[in-house]
């Protein structure tokens, strides 16, 4: 693929210098400038790509310049001032590539593009790049603090089971429009060069729909990953204290996911679909139980459908009486899926939803308040938490297809859950194991009390927390553990810069908090695969052990290095030692 420099200059603003950093430069002459690759990382760039020298926490990416210029980068976009080290190494490799290359179709000296925030214009510039993709697509955005990555796998697959080709991008897999691979780099939300790429390909590959996991990093205005995406369905979860570190506050946290919704604004939905001009529905679907749902809902001009299980796919189910959590009213006018009669089981659930009209789109366009329709639904799929994903997919697919519920209900049985998220093991042992990545507070209330319920037997968790990472959530975990749960060992899940013992201290407050005693009840045991098998060792006959925390995820990450690291091989070797 090949641009002319010309084609993206409109899209942001800029300075054109020379490589000495003050010398304007001919906008006619730069613009004839060849253009073949979008990358942000110097070790990715080929001859005629434009590079992102990016900021940095440790680096300047100012220092990658000479790298991308040796490699062929045509064009380098950058902020704030190349230091004159930096710029003598940059004459050099400009004065030498011009003498080797010359006569070379990529023979030409490199544009300087200075710009104010070289981070958020990767987004414009690689959406122009790439012919705006994702006005090509319908495109779903799900954002939530849990729950995402299975809602958009969910909502992929049902999507293909009606018989539409489809791509998604999550943070466990991806699919340009054939089968699910698995994403090697394990980022919720990759850099918008990189999405805009991946939109790019679905388009190529004649998909009709593209499903987006959106996390709050990608968007954050700060890092504008998802900026120039043009959303036609805004999915909202839930949002619980999470990223603390990078979002400062509460507030901020959810209102950068509420960007989600307010995107949904941004563009009039008139989209060409293979080749089809047509005007795409529009809508936001919320999650009723969060307390944010109303914040959300007033964040976008669209329609907006809600659904609920009335607290009983989550900690509401195990709580009664005074100590029930008391649900947020139901916005005026919101319609609305209401899940009944939630039965889940060790490779299942099922459940009845009551479904205000027989389909999304009819809801959303007129008052439906007397239409009614009770569906059952029934999936493998592990867990009673489900149930809120599940709905969130009936309703995105039904309202972007015009299928009715009952037609998508009856395709559910075939969702397949994703790796790493309540993933059972059965080697044949005596006892039940389950690898989750449920990593937060919230997570933890939501998975516990259902799996409390049914266990006949002692519940073994095992998880960590991430260092450098919110501290605060760390003895909410282990109080909640510890109250839910029999035996709570803590390991490292990825201590980063942070001392193993002192972090999973951290959590263990929380856990001797609720009555856990160290050595009897409690354990801290860093090195994973040795935690691991200490729980294996302790669990019987109508146990549950949880190993959470890392789920899909193939490394454990300390300060100077990182340790390859898949939990699911781990414990299946461990189950393997105890047969023997």
């Amino acid at each position: 693929m090949e641009k002319k420099l010309s084609s993206l200059l409109s899209v942001f603003k800029f300075e054109a210098v020379a490589a000495d950093g003050k010398s304007p430069l001919d906008l006619d002459v730069i613009g004839m400038t060849p253009v073949t690759d979008v990358v942000f990382d110097s070790r990715k760039v080929t001859p005629g790509a434009l590079f992102f020298a990016l900021p940095g926490l440790h680096t300047d990416g100012n220092k990658y310049i000479a790298d991308a210029i040796e490699k062929g980068a045509n064009v380098i976009i950058y902020q704030g001032e190349i230091t004159h080290e930096d710029r003598l190494k940059i004459a050099k490799l400009i004065v030498r590539r011009g003498i080797d290359e010359l006569g070379d179709k990529y023979s030409t000296l490199p544009v300087f593009l200075k710009v104010e925030n070289a981070q958020t214009t990767m987004a414009p510039v690689a959406d122009a790049f790439y012919d705006s993709p994702s006005k090509k697509l319908r495109v779903i955005g799900v954002t939530g603090t849990e729950g995402k990555s299975s809602t958009v796998s969910f909502v992929w697959q049902l999507l293909r089971l009606a018989g539409h080709k489809a791509g998604f991008v999550s943070t466990v897999q991806y699919s340009l429009g054939g089968e699910a691979q698995a994403n090697p780099q394990h980022t919720t939300t990759p850099e918008a060069p990189i999405v805009q790429k991946h939109l790019y390909d679905m388009v190529q590959n004649g998909c009709e729909y593209a499903v987006v996991e959106s996390s709050s990093h990608g968007l954050s205005k700060k890092l504008n990953r998802l900026g120039n995406v043009a959303f036609d369905c805004g999915i909202f979860m839930n949002v619980t204290l999470e990223h603390l570190e990078f979002h400062k506050t509460f507030d901020q946290y959810r209102d950068d996911k509420a960007n989600l919704f307010r995107a949904l604004d941004e563009h009039d939905h008139v989209k060409t679909i293979n080749g089809v001009k047509q005007i795409i529905p529009s809508f936001g679907i919320v999650n009723l139980e969060d307390s944010s749902a109303e914040y959300f809902i007033k964040a976008t001009k669209q329609k907006v459908y809600g659904f609920t299980t009335n607290g009983m796919a989550g900690v509401a189910a195990a709580k009664t009486g005074a100590d029930a959590i008391k649900l947020p009213e139901i916005p005026e006018g919101t319609p609305y899926l209401k899940a009944l009669e939630i039965a889940a089981a060790r490779f299942g659930i099922s459940f009845t939803i009551d479904a205000d009209a027989t389909r999304a789109g009819d809801a959303l366009k007129a008052d439906a308040s007397a239409i009614h329709k009770i569906i059952p639904v029934k999936a493998t799929l592990p867990g009673a938490f489900n149930t809120y994903n599940i709905m969130a997919t009936l309703i995105a697919v039904s309202g972007l297809t015009g299928v009715d519920f009952e037609t998508l209900a009856g395709l559910v049985p075939e969702l397949k859950p994703i790796t790493g998220r309540m993933t059972t093991l059965d080697m044949g042992q005596e006892f039940e194991v389950i690898i989750d990545y449920a990593h937060t507070p919230s997570s933890f209330e939501t998975i516990f009390p259902p799996i409390r319920k049914r266990c006949e037997g002692k519940i073994f968790a095992l998880f960590g927390s991430g260092g450098e990472r919110d501290l605060t959530k760390r003895p909410l975990q282990g109080e909640i553990a510890g109250r839910y749960c029999d035996v709570v060992v803590l390991a490292d899940e990825d201590p980063r810069g942070e001392d193993p013992v002192t972090l999973l201290q951290g959590i263990a407050e929380g856990a001797r908090k609720a009555g856990k005693k160290d050595g009897y009840d409690l354990f801290i045991i860093p090195d994973r695969p040795s935690a691991i098998r200490k729980t294996f060792s302790m669990a019987q006959k109508g146990d549950i052990v949880l190993l959470l925390g890392k789920g899909h995820e193939n490394s454990i990450i300390y300060k100077d290095y990182t340790m390859p690291y898949d939990e699911i091989a781990e414990a299946k070797k461990a189950l393997s030692e105890i047969k023997k």
